[in-house]
Protein backbone atom coordinates (compact mmCIF):
# COMPACT_ATOMS: atom_id res chain seq x y z
CA UNK A 1 0.00 0.00 0.00
CA UNK A 2 2.93 2.57 0.87
CA UNK A 3 4.20 1.72 -2.32
CA UNK A 4 1.47 2.61 -4.20
CA UNK A 5 1.51 5.98 -2.14
CA UNK A 6 4.51 7.00 -3.15
CA UNK A 7 3.56 6.45 -7.28
CA UNK A 8 0.36 7.66 -7.18
CA UNK A 9 -0.36 10.80 -3.99
CA UNK A 10 2.84 12.74 -2.93
CA UNK A 11 1.29 14.71 -0.22
CA UNK A 12 0.64 12.00 1.78
CA UNK A 13 4.41 10.55 1.12
CA UNK A 14 5.22 13.34 4.07
CA UNK A 15 2.32 11.75 6.24
CA UNK A 16 4.34 8.29 5.68
CA UNK A 17 7.38 6.79 8.64
CA UNK A 18 10.04 8.66 8.74
CA UNK A 19 12.09 5.88 9.36
CA UNK A 20 10.67 4.37 6.20
CA UNK A 21 11.27 6.62 4.12
CA UNK A 22 14.93 7.11 5.26
CA UNK A 23 15.45 3.63 4.72
CA UNK A 24 14.65 3.77 0.78
CA UNK A 25 16.73 6.95 1.03
CA UNK A 26 19.47 5.12 1.94
CA UNK A 27 18.96 2.36 -0.20
CA UNK A 28 17.79 4.10 -3.36
CA UNK A 29 20.70 7.14 -3.25
CA UNK A 30 24.55 7.42 -3.10
CA UNK A 31 26.59 8.12 -0.78
CA UNK A 32 26.06 11.88 -1.57
CA UNK A 33 22.39 12.41 -0.71
CA UNK A 34 23.19 10.16 2.19
CA UNK A 35 24.63 13.12 3.86
CA UNK A 36 21.69 15.35 3.00
CA UNK A 37 19.09 12.74 4.55
CA UNK A 38 21.11 13.14 7.68
CA UNK A 39 21.05 16.57 7.54
CA UNK A 40 16.85 16.87 6.97
CA UNK A 41 16.95 14.21 10.48
CA UNK A 42 15.98 15.60 13.73
CA UNK A 43 18.98 15.34 15.98
CA UNK A 44 16.87 12.74 18.30
CA UNK A 45 15.97 10.68 15.39
CA UNK A 46 19.67 10.71 14.31
CA UNK A 47 21.22 9.49 17.11
CA UNK A 48 19.15 6.44 16.99
CA UNK A 49 19.50 5.99 13.92
CA UNK A 50 22.89 3.35 15.15
CA UNK A 51 22.73 0.69 12.19
CA UNK A 52 23.29 2.89 9.28
CA UNK A 53 27.03 2.96 7.96
CA UNK A 54 28.39 6.85 8.95
CA UNK A 55 25.46 7.94 11.40
CA UNK A 56 27.92 7.90 14.74
CA UNK A 57 30.91 8.57 12.78
CA UNK A 58 29.63 11.00 10.94
CA UNK A 59 30.31 13.63 13.39
CA UNK A 60 33.21 12.06 14.99
CA UNK A 61 35.13 12.28 11.59
CA UNK A 62 34.07 15.84 11.36
CA UNK A 63 35.29 16.59 14.73
CA UNK A 64 38.29 14.58 13.85
CA UNK A 65 39.29 16.21 10.52
CA UNK A 66 38.86 19.50 12.22
CA UNK A 67 41.21 18.82 15.45
CA UNK A 68 43.92 17.64 13.08
CA UNK A 69 43.27 20.88 10.41
CA UNK A 70 43.78 22.90 14.10
CA UNK A 71 46.78 21.04 15.00
CA UNK A 72 47.92 21.42 11.82
CA UNK A 73 47.87 25.44 11.77
CA UNK A 74 48.72 25.83 15.07
CA UNK A 75 51.70 23.19 15.86
CA UNK A 76 53.31 22.52 12.64
CA UNK A 77 53.23 26.01 11.16
CA UNK A 78 55.66 27.46 12.54
CA UNK A 79 59.57 27.09 13.04
CA UNK A 80 59.65 28.03 16.27
CA UNK A 81 57.68 25.15 17.46
CA UNK A 82 60.45 22.49 17.10
CA UNK A 83 61.91 24.06 20.61
CA UNK A 84 58.64 22.88 22.17
CA UNK A 85 59.44 19.35 22.64
CA UNK A 86 62.47 20.90 25.44
CA UNK A 87 59.54 21.16 27.59
CA UNK A 88 59.09 17.52 28.25
CA UNK A 89 62.83 17.43 28.11
CA UNK A 90 63.03 19.98 31.03
CA UNK A 91 61.04 18.06 33.34
CA UNK A 92 62.71 14.35 32.33
CA UNK A 93 65.80 15.98 32.83
CA UNK A 94 64.49 17.02 36.24
CA UNK A 95 63.61 13.68 37.47
CA UNK A 96 66.66 11.84 36.61
CA UNK A 97 69.02 14.45 37.17
CA UNK A 98 68.45 17.37 39.26
CA UNK A 99 70.81 19.69 37.32
CA UNK A 100 68.99 23.05 38.11
CA UNK A 101 71.07 24.76 35.33
CA UNK A 102 69.65 22.43 32.13
CA UNK A 103 65.94 22.02 33.76
CA UNK A 104 66.05 26.25 33.64
CA UNK A 105 67.74 26.50 30.40
CA UNK A 106 65.39 23.08 28.43
CA UNK A 107 62.27 24.81 29.95
CA UNK A 108 63.23 28.45 29.41
CA UNK A 109 63.12 26.40 25.12
CA UNK A 110 60.34 25.04 26.19
CA UNK A 111 58.04 28.20 27.27
CA UNK A 112 59.51 30.25 24.11
CA UNK A 113 57.24 28.61 21.50
CA UNK A 114 54.08 28.74 23.64
CA UNK A 115 55.02 32.22 24.97
CA UNK A 116 54.49 33.19 20.71
CA UNK A 117 51.56 30.78 20.11
CA UNK A 118 49.80 32.01 23.14
CA UNK A 119 49.76 35.40 20.93
CA UNK A 120 48.99 33.53 18.07
CA UNK A 121 45.51 32.09 19.80
CA UNK A 122 44.89 35.55 20.95
CA UNK A 123 44.86 37.26 17.67
CA UNK A 124 42.99 34.86 15.79
CA UNK A 125 40.12 35.19 18.93
CA UNK A 126 40.52 38.70 17.99
CA UNK A 127 39.41 38.37 14.51
CA UNK A 128 35.77 37.58 16.62
CA UNK A 129 35.82 39.80 19.51
CA UNK A 130 36.33 43.42 17.07
CA UNK A 131 39.62 45.55 17.08
CA UNK A 132 39.61 47.31 20.65
CA UNK A 133 38.60 43.99 22.45
CA UNK A 134 41.06 42.40 20.39
CA UNK A 135 44.06 44.48 20.89
CA UNK A 136 43.19 44.10 25.15
CA UNK A 137 43.31 40.50 24.85
CA UNK A 138 46.09 41.00 22.61
CA UNK A 139 48.09 43.02 25.73
CA UNK A 140 46.40 40.55 28.20
CA UNK A 141 47.38 37.32 27.51
CA UNK A 142 50.71 38.83 25.76
CA UNK A 143 51.29 39.27 29.42
CA UNK A 144 49.91 35.91 30.28
CA UNK A 145 53.36 33.98 30.92
CA UNK A 146 55.53 36.97 33.00
CA UNK A 147 52.25 36.83 35.23
CA UNK A 148 52.37 33.03 35.38
CA UNK A 149 55.62 32.66 35.95
CA UNK A 150 55.42 35.73 38.82
CA UNK A 151 52.63 33.90 40.32
CA UNK A 152 54.55 30.47 40.81
CA UNK A 153 57.44 32.59 42.05
CA UNK A 154 55.72 34.02 44.97
CA UNK A 155 54.47 30.44 45.75
CA UNK A 156 58.21 29.99 46.25
CA UNK A 157 58.31 33.56 48.47
CA UNK A 158 60.96 34.82 45.62
CA UNK A 159 59.87 38.06 46.03
CA UNK A 160 62.60 39.79 44.58
CA UNK A 161 62.36 37.61 41.30
CA UNK A 162 58.80 38.63 40.93
CA UNK A 163 60.31 42.22 40.84
CA UNK A 164 62.86 41.87 38.57
CA UNK A 165 61.17 39.79 36.33
CA UNK A 166 58.52 42.61 35.94
CA UNK A 167 60.89 45.48 35.79
CA UNK A 168 62.47 43.36 32.88
CA UNK A 169 59.66 42.96 30.97
CA UNK A 170 58.63 46.57 31.12
CA UNK A 171 62.61 47.27 29.81
CA UNK A 172 62.08 44.55 27.09
CA UNK A 173 59.05 46.31 25.73
CA UNK A 174 60.20 49.31 25.97
CA UNK A 175 63.20 49.27 24.30
CA UNK A 176 64.21 46.04 22.58
CA UNK A 177 60.70 45.28 21.20
CA UNK A 178 59.80 48.75 19.99
CA UNK A 179 63.42 49.58 19.04
CA UNK A 180 63.42 46.05 16.78
CA UNK A 181 59.91 47.51 15.45
CA UNK A 182 61.05 51.02 15.02
CA UNK A 183 64.49 49.51 13.19
CA UNK A 184 62.71 46.68 10.85
CA UNK A 185 60.21 49.08 9.64
CA UNK A 186 62.55 51.91 9.20
CA UNK A 187 64.81 49.21 7.06
CA UNK A 188 61.87 48.03 5.05
CA UNK A 189 60.72 51.86 4.71
CA UNK A 190 64.07 53.27 4.34
CA UNK A 191 62.63 56.53 2.01
CA UNK A 192 60.11 57.66 4.20
CA UNK A 193 59.70 58.11 7.76
CA UNK A 194 57.50 55.81 8.98
CA UNK A 195 54.21 57.91 11.21
CA UNK A 196 52.09 56.80 14.27
CA UNK A 197 49.23 58.36 16.35
CA UNK A 198 51.14 61.03 19.05
CA UNK A 199 47.86 60.89 21.10
CA UNK A 200 48.06 57.78 21.96
CA UNK A 201 51.63 57.50 22.80
CA UNK A 202 51.19 60.70 25.14
CA UNK A 203 48.64 59.14 27.27
CA UNK A 204 50.75 55.70 27.46
CA UNK A 205 53.57 57.49 28.50
CA UNK A 206 51.98 59.24 31.05
CA UNK A 207 50.67 56.14 32.95
CA UNK A 208 54.25 54.81 32.64
CA UNK A 209 55.91 57.92 34.24
CA UNK A 210 52.49 57.52 36.74
CA UNK A 211 54.00 54.37 37.65
CA UNK A 212 57.62 55.33 38.04
CA UNK A 213 56.15 57.33 40.32
CA UNK A 214 54.32 55.17 42.51
CA UNK A 215 57.89 52.55 42.60
CA UNK A 216 59.78 55.43 43.08
CA UNK A 217 58.53 57.09 46.84
CA UNK A 218 58.31 53.92 48.75
CA UNK A 219 62.34 53.19 47.73
CA UNK A 220 63.13 57.35 48.33
CA UNK A 221 61.12 56.83 51.57
CA UNK A 222 63.22 53.79 52.28
CA UNK A 223 66.73 55.08 51.98
CA UNK A 224 65.95 58.50 53.38
CA UNK A 225 64.69 56.80 56.42
CA UNK A 226 61.99 59.16 57.03
CA UNK A 227 59.58 56.87 57.74
CA UNK A 228 56.80 57.15 60.56
CA UNK A 229 56.64 53.92 61.54
CA UNK A 230 59.76 51.97 60.58
CA UNK A 231 59.63 48.62 57.96
CA UNK A 232 54.95 49.80 57.79
CA UNK A 233 54.94 52.52 56.48
CA UNK A 234 56.76 51.92 53.03
CA UNK A 235 54.64 48.43 53.00
CA UNK A 236 51.39 50.61 53.49
CA UNK A 237 52.11 52.92 50.67
CA UNK A 238 53.01 50.32 48.42
CA UNK A 239 49.80 48.44 49.10
CA UNK A 240 47.98 51.82 48.78
CA UNK A 241 49.60 53.13 45.90
CA UNK A 242 49.21 49.34 43.92
CA UNK A 243 45.14 49.50 45.04
CA UNK A 244 45.38 53.59 43.70
CA UNK A 245 47.28 51.95 40.39
CA UNK A 246 44.78 49.24 39.38
CA UNK A 247 41.96 51.73 39.77
CA UNK A 248 44.09 54.20 37.38
CA UNK A 249 44.31 50.94 35.13
CA UNK A 250 40.85 50.09 35.25
CA UNK A 251 39.47 53.62 34.11
CA UNK A 252 42.23 53.29 31.23
CA UNK A 253 40.70 50.92 30.08
CA UNK A 254 36.97 52.44 29.64
CA UNK A 255 38.56 55.11 28.25
CA UNK A 256 40.03 52.56 25.54
CA UNK A 257 36.93 50.94 25.20
CA UNK A 258 34.22 53.79 25.32
CA UNK A 259 36.23 57.08 24.35
CA UNK A 260 38.68 56.01 21.81
CA UNK A 261 37.22 52.84 20.35
CA UNK A 262 39.18 53.16 17.27
CA UNK A 263 42.73 52.83 18.77
CA UNK A 264 43.85 49.59 17.85
CA UNK A 265 41.79 50.22 14.19
CA UNK A 266 44.76 50.97 11.55
CA UNK A 267 44.22 54.17 10.00
CA UNK A 268 43.13 54.41 6.36
CA UNK A 269 44.10 57.29 4.92
CA UNK A 270 48.26 57.08 6.77
CA UNK A 271 48.48 53.96 3.57
CA UNK A 272 47.89 53.19 0.14
CA UNK A 273 44.13 52.24 -0.22
CA UNK A 274 44.97 49.15 -3.21
CA UNK A 275 47.63 47.83 -0.73
CA UNK A 276 45.73 47.98 2.36
CA UNK A 277 42.54 46.46 0.67
CA UNK A 278 44.95 43.68 -0.31
CA UNK A 279 45.93 43.12 2.90
CA UNK A 280 42.84 43.11 4.47
CA UNK A 281 41.57 40.59 1.93
CA UNK A 282 44.27 38.46 3.11
CA UNK A 283 43.58 39.35 6.89
CA UNK A 284 40.83 36.84 7.98
CA UNK A 285 40.87 33.68 11.35
CA UNK A 286 42.22 30.75 10.29
CA UNK A 287 40.72 28.92 13.32
CA UNK A 288 37.05 29.18 14.64
CA UNK A 289 36.40 30.65 17.60
CA UNK A 290 36.10 27.96 19.93
CA UNK A 291 39.58 26.27 18.66
CA UNK A 292 41.17 30.03 19.70
CA UNK A 293 39.57 29.30 23.33
CA UNK A 294 40.54 25.86 23.81
CA UNK A 295 44.09 26.55 22.43
CA UNK A 296 44.02 29.50 24.46
CA UNK A 297 43.67 26.85 27.74
CA UNK A 298 46.04 24.22 27.09
CA UNK A 299 49.05 27.03 26.10
CA UNK A 300 48.07 29.09 29.56
CA UNK A 301 47.95 25.50 31.71
CA UNK A 302 51.08 24.41 29.90
CA UNK A 303 53.11 27.62 30.66
CA UNK A 304 52.13 27.38 34.14
CA UNK A 305 52.90 23.54 34.57
CA UNK A 306 56.71 24.63 32.75
CA UNK A 307 56.80 27.85 34.78
CA UNK A 308 56.75 25.57 38.11
CA UNK A 309 59.84 23.79 37.19
CA UNK A 310 61.67 27.00 35.82
CA UNK A 311 61.03 29.12 38.98
CA UNK A 312 62.42 26.66 41.15
CA UNK A 313 65.44 25.83 38.69
CA UNK A 314 66.74 29.98 39.11
CA UNK A 315 68.79 29.78 41.79
CA UNK A 316 70.95 26.80 40.81
CA UNK A 317 70.83 28.03 37.54
CA UNK A 318 72.51 31.03 38.73
CA UNK A 319 74.95 29.07 40.58
CA UNK A 320 75.71 26.51 38.46
CA UNK A 321 76.46 29.38 35.64
CA UNK A 322 77.78 31.72 37.60
CA UNK A 323 75.42 34.11 36.22
CA UNK A 324 73.63 36.92 38.53
CA UNK A 325 69.69 36.34 39.55
CA UNK A 326 68.92 39.93 38.58
CA UNK A 327 70.46 38.87 35.33
CA UNK A 328 68.28 36.10 34.52
CA UNK A 329 65.00 37.58 36.00
CA UNK A 330 65.50 41.48 33.98
CA UNK A 331 66.77 39.52 31.01
CA UNK A 332 66.39 35.85 30.42
CA UNK A 333 62.63 35.75 31.54
CA UNK A 334 61.57 38.43 29.82
CA UNK A 335 63.10 38.00 26.54
CA UNK A 336 61.09 34.73 26.48
CA UNK A 337 57.59 36.35 28.07
CA UNK A 338 57.18 38.80 25.16
CA UNK A 339 58.37 36.65 22.41
CA UNK A 340 54.52 37.02 21.25
CA UNK A 341 54.65 40.78 21.63
CA UNK A 342 58.20 40.70 19.90
CA UNK A 343 57.14 38.69 16.92
CA UNK A 344 53.52 40.69 16.09
CA UNK A 345 55.45 44.07 16.68
CA UNK A 346 57.82 43.61 14.47
CA UNK A 347 55.29 42.06 11.85
CA UNK A 348 52.97 44.95 12.22
CA UNK A 349 55.80 47.59 11.80
CA UNK A 350 56.69 46.05 8.36
CA UNK A 351 53.45 46.32 6.92
CA UNK A 352 53.40 50.45 8.01
CA UNK A 353 50.84 49.55 10.92
CA UNK A 354 53.46 51.57 13.83
CA UNK A 355 49.93 52.05 15.70
CA UNK A 356 49.45 48.68 16.54
CA UNK A 357 53.27 48.00 16.64
CA UNK A 358 52.86 51.12 19.40
CA UNK A 359 49.98 49.75 21.12
CA UNK A 360 51.55 46.06 21.05
CA UNK A 361 55.08 46.99 22.93
CA UNK A 362 54.29 50.82 24.96
CA UNK A 363 50.31 49.07 25.64
CA UNK A 364 52.45 45.54 27.27
CA UNK A 365 54.52 47.70 29.44
CA UNK A 366 51.88 50.05 30.44
CA UNK A 367 49.72 46.83 31.47
CA UNK A 368 52.69 45.11 33.20
CA UNK A 369 53.48 48.78 34.99
CA UNK A 370 49.99 49.43 35.64
CA UNK A 371 48.04 45.90 36.25
CA UNK A 372 51.08 43.28 36.13
CA UNK A 373 52.94 44.98 39.44
CA UNK A 374 49.79 45.84 41.47
CA UNK A 375 48.01 42.73 41.03
CA UNK A 376 51.49 40.86 42.21
CA UNK A 377 51.27 42.92 45.72
CA UNK A 378 47.58 43.04 45.81
CA UNK A 379 48.38 38.63 45.21
CA UNK A 380 51.27 38.94 47.93
CA UNK A 381 48.80 40.77 50.73
CA UNK A 382 46.76 38.10 50.26
CA UNK A 383 49.29 35.78 50.23
CA UNK A 384 50.55 36.64 53.29
CA UNK A 385 54.00 38.04 52.17
CA UNK A 386 55.09 41.34 52.46
CA UNK A 387 55.65 42.11 48.95
CA UNK A 388 55.81 46.39 48.53
CA UNK A 389 56.82 48.50 45.31
CA UNK A 390 60.57 49.13 46.18
CA UNK A 391 62.30 47.86 43.54
CA UNK A 392 65.38 49.23 44.96
CA UNK A 393 67.23 52.28 43.86
CA UNK A 394 69.55 50.80 40.90
CA UNK A 395 66.20 49.18 39.45
CA UNK A 396 63.87 52.01 40.14
CA UNK A 397 66.20 54.38 38.67
CA UNK A 398 66.72 52.33 35.35
CA UNK A 399 63.17 52.00 34.69
CA UNK A 400 62.91 56.12 35.38
CA UNK A 401 65.79 56.73 32.79
CA UNK A 402 63.83 54.44 29.97
CA UNK A 403 60.42 55.80 30.02
CA UNK A 404 62.63 59.17 29.55
CA UNK A 405 64.82 58.27 26.64
CA UNK A 406 61.36 56.26 25.18
CA UNK A 407 58.83 59.40 25.88
CA UNK A 408 61.36 61.63 24.34
CA UNK A 409 61.55 59.32 20.81
CA UNK A 410 58.09 59.12 20.72
CA UNK A 411 57.19 63.08 21.38
CA UNK A 412 57.37 63.65 17.42
CA UNK A 413 55.08 60.85 16.65
CA UNK A 414 57.78 59.73 13.66
CA UNK A 415 60.12 56.86 13.54
CA UNK A 416 63.09 55.17 11.81
CA UNK A 417 65.65 52.32 11.47
CA UNK A 418 68.26 54.96 13.54
CA UNK A 419 65.33 55.52 15.95
CA UNK A 420 64.83 51.50 16.93
CA UNK A 421 68.58 51.10 16.77
CA UNK A 422 69.65 53.54 19.49
CA UNK A 423 66.69 51.83 21.46
CA UNK A 424 68.13 48.54 20.87
CA UNK A 425 71.40 49.64 21.91
CA UNK A 426 70.66 51.49 24.95
CA UNK A 427 69.03 47.74 25.90
CA UNK A 428 72.39 46.44 25.45
CA UNK A 429 73.52 49.12 28.01
CA UNK A 430 71.33 47.55 30.34
CA UNK A 431 71.19 43.86 29.85
CA UNK A 432 75.30 44.41 30.56
CA UNK A 433 74.39 47.00 34.14
CA UNK A 434 72.74 43.80 35.48
CA UNK A 435 74.77 41.38 34.62
CA UNK A 436 77.47 42.74 36.94
CA UNK A 437 74.41 44.17 38.93
CA UNK A 438 74.19 42.20 42.82
CA UNK A 439 71.54 43.11 45.13
CA UNK A 440 73.16 44.94 48.22
CA UNK A 441 71.18 43.06 51.07
CA UNK A 442 68.99 39.68 50.39
CA UNK A 443 66.38 40.91 52.68
CA UNK A 444 63.44 39.08 50.42
CA UNK A 445 60.48 41.37 52.98
CA UNK A 446 59.05 37.66 53.88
Amino acid sequence: MDHKLQVGDRPQIEMGSLQERSTHDFEDEGASSLTKGFQKMSPFHAAQEGPFPGTSRGGSVNMFSCACRSIKIVVFSNKLNLLMPFGPIAILVHNLTGHHGWVFFFSLLGITPLAERLGYATEQLAFYTGATVGGLLNATFGNATELIISIHALRSGMIRVVQQSLLGSILSNMLLVLGCAFFSGGLVYMKKEQVFNKSTAVVNSGLLLMAVMGLLFPAVLHYTHSEVHAGKSELALSRFSSCVMLIAYAAYLFYQLKSQSNQYVPLNEEGSPSGESAEDDEESPEIAKWESVIWLAVMTAWISFLSDYLVDAIEGASSAWKIPIAFISVILLPIVGNAAEHASAIMFAMKDKLDISLGVAIGSSTQISMFGIPFCVVVAWIMGLSMDLNFQLFETAVLFITVLVVAFLLQEGTSNYFKGLMLILSYVIVAASFFVHVDPTKDDKE
